[in-house]
């Protein structure tokens, strides 16, 4: 069998390529040889890569691709079979350290996936703190200038000075190139541009409230981007440049409703005002959020510092009213104590002067009383001594009402006898109820109790005057059967100068004081008083009721009333009793002198107190001074008395004779040592009862 030689001739080789192939060999070697050093230089630098020995076996593997290429130059030309195990071995090598690398990386490349994912996660996360801390210095930034502004508004609480501060800072900020403020008008219907950055003075712009615009601002609290050419934004002149971008932004006002103090203001949600702020135009600059926010704040403020200031301005208009009513009130009261000190001073006045006559004529009537008369001088005599009493019960009502309405009068609490008050008001009723033919009784209750602490001289006279009103117009019984009141013309009868029955008043004697005084002296003694009446002609019945206090002891100050029926009364004898009567008037002395000679005293009247001073002596055993006289300080007089006399029994009883009817001259006496106070006019009766008291316990029981 032939055998064929199936072997082609080998193909002669290019002589170019060759050597083309041989230098890349060469350079591929050496690329090989120099990244191992790289990745070993690599390593020693880096301390903290975890895969150190990967790149060890990834610089082996590559170190044995770049021997394999080494050796390949070696196998272009003829070579020897070292070569070509030198080359099969380098190869084997290769491949087992290339799938060894390979394998390796499958397990390496999730990780290094992994750390790439955290990688770009802290990117992100860089990035987003960079963000943040952009905003954070925003936001400090935008701060700063809230607090800047906030400071320059708030610096003033002129709402003019506040308004344009605001513009003038806004514009100075956020580099504007016009800010305006738009006012609502008085009538609520139309903006008025009160105020611009650029414009010093703007007037005649007005738009209507209802515009679609204003209402899109003025629902919500943020700031809202508006066309340029809105007619609140037009206020740059026309020219060839783009306006730049505009915003407007609503501005709370303060609605102050009837401001009092204790009151706060109303807050109208309705009544805003219009900010518009205008970026430079042929600007590419936008706004931004940060600068949104800030005008945002920036009109917070302004609605804040606009309160305060119309509260001030309310505030100050308040305190300039209170300021006027207070001078109004201090001159009225100013006035008022004038007019009350001019009324004092004309009825302390009036009241000496009109006691001093009504002195004179009671003293002598019941002087002349006691004298032989006949029955119709008798008659004459009770006639003038009744109508000068009805008159200085008149003068005391007078004065006390007017005392009562200006409050000083003050009740002058004591024990006293409540079942002798009865019983001396039913004496002296019973004799003028006799001339009408009516009979009077007393009914007192088994639990009244006998003694009480109260006024007993403000009691007596509210008894008198409602018991006296009710005989003075009785017909046939002791309830009033007189003409009647009207139910709902009641409570007229407890005003001033107000008869009580105005189809009798022309038979009456009364003043129409009684009842008004009455009812304030029953309301000092924390008490009512009332009239009951079923109509005209039915009659009335009085009703009252005061608040007394009972004594600790049932037999407390009983020896200091006396019982002034006339059945259990003798008439004591002053036959050459010393007494000294110190008074200015003539006619007030001689009255007194005479009332005293009557009852036996032996009188020394004399017309100053230095006199009186100079003439009495131990005999004498009173003495009657007036502490009205003029030029006189009769307190004085009184002090000097007893100083004159060192021992006490050689001291005369000093007794003030006075018309003034006020506690303070009463507690003047009793300071000075006198033994009591005689209210004039004075009567024989009185007189006698004054001596009395005087001789046996030394002092007046009671003011008489």
């Amino acid at each position: 069998m032939e055998l064929c030689n199936c072997i082609e001739p080998p193909w002669p080789a290019d002589e170019l390529l060759m050597k083309y192939q041989y230098i890349s060999d060469f350079f591929i070697a050496l690329a090989y040889f120099s990244i191992p050093l790289e990745l070993i230089y690599f390593v020693k630098k880096s301390a903290v890569f975890p895969y150190r020995w990967v790149l060890v076996q990834f610089g082996a593997f590559i170190v044995l691709c770049g021997a394999t290429h080494l050796i390949n130059l070696w196998t272009f030309t003829m070579h020897t079979r070292t070569v070509a195990v030198v080359m099969t071995s380098a190869k084997i090598l290769t491949a087992v350290v290339s799938c060894a690398t390979a394998l390796m990386l499958v397990h390496i490349i999730p990780d290094l996936l992994s750390v790439k994912t955290r990688e770009l996660f802290l990117k992100n996360k860089a990035a987003e703190l960079d963000r943040e801390m952009g905003l954070i210095r925003t936001q400090e930034e935008t701060g700063r200038h809230v607090r800047m502004l906030t400071h320059e508004i708030r610096s003033t609480l002129d709402r003019h000075t506040i308004l344009k501060t605001t513009l003038v800072e806004l514009g100075r900020t956020l580099g504007l190139e016009e800010c305006a403020l738009w006012m609502p008008t008085r009538t609520g219907l139309e903006l008025h541009l009160s105020y611009t950055l650029r414009h010093q003075n703007p007037v005649g712009f007005t738009v209507p409230i209802q515009l679609p615009v204003i209402n899109q601002v003025f629902n919500t609290s943020r700031a809202v981007k508006i066309s340029p050419n809105s007619p609140v934004a037009r206020l740059r002149p026309a020219g060839k440049y783009m306006p730049g971008e505009v915003v407007a932004v609503r501005v709370p006002l303060l609605h102050l409703s009837n401001f009092q103090i204790h009151d706060w203001p109303e807050l109208s949600t309705k009544r805003y005002a219009l900010m518009v702020l205008m970026l430079p135009s042929d600007s590419a600059r936008q706004w931004h959020v940060h600068e949104l926010e800030l005008v945002e704040v920036v009109a917070d403020q302004v609605a804040v510092a606009l309160s305060h200031a119309a509260i001030l301005e309310e505030s100050m208009r308040a305190r300039d009213l209170l300021m006027e009513q207070n001078v109004a009130l201090d001159l009225a009261r100013r006035e008022a104590e004038t007019a009350v000190r001019a009324r004092n001073d004309f009825l302390a006045v009036m009241n000496h002067e009109m006691r001093t006559p009504m002195h004179a004529i009671i003293a002598l009537s019941s002087l002349l009383q006691e004298t032989e008369l006949t029955p119709e001088q008798r008659l004459m005599v009770e006639t003038i001594l009744k109508s000068s009493n009805i008159l200085a019960t008149l003068i005391n009502d007078v004065l006390d009402l007017s005392r009562l309405e200006d409050g000083s009068l003050q009740l002058e609490i004591g024990t006293f006898s409540l079942h002798s008050l009865f019983r001396e008001a039913l004496n002296l009723i019973k004799p003028v109820a006799s001339v009408k033919k009516l009979y009077v009784t007393l009914s007192l209750s088994p639990d009244l109790p006998e003694y009480a602490v109260g006024d007993e001289k403000r009691l007596m006279q509210v008894v008198l005057n409602v018991v006296g009103n009710a005989v003075k117009f009785t017909k046939e019984v002791v309830k009033d059967t007189g003409s009647g009141v009207n139910p709902q013309d009641t409570p007229k009868l407890f005003m001033k100068f107000v008869q009580s029955q105005p189809l009798a008043a022309k038979n009456s004697s009364g003043s129409g004081l009684g009842l008004a005084i009455c009812k304030r002296f029953v309301n000092l003694m924390e008490g009512h008083i009332r009239i009951e009446s079923e109509g005209l002609g039915r009659g009335s019945t009085a009703i009252f009721i005061v608040k007394l206090g009972i004594p600790g002891r049932s037999n407390e100050s009983k020896l200091s009333f006396i019982h002034k029926g006339p059945g259990n009364q003798v008439k004591p004898n002053f036959s050459g009793l010393k007494v000294v009567v110190a008074d200015d008037n003539s006619v007030g002395r001689m009255v007194t002198r005479g009332l005293l000679v009557h009852l036996g005293c032996d009188v020394l009247a004399v017309t100053s107190g230095d006199e009186c001073i100079r003439v009495v002596t131990h005999e004498h055993k009173v003495v009657f001074l007036d502490v009205t006289m003029p030029g006189t300080d009769s307190f004085e007089v009184a002090v000097r008395i007893h100083e004159k006399f060192a021992k006490r029994p050689d001291r005369p009883i000093i007794v003030a004779l006075t018309g003034n009817t006020d506690r303070t001259t009463k507690e003047n006496c009793l300071r000075v040592g006198m033994a009591g106070v005689v209210l004039k006019p004075v009567s024989v009766d009185k007189m006698r009862n004054v001596l009395s008291d005087l001789l046996d316990h030394g002092y007046l029981v009671e003011s008489q």
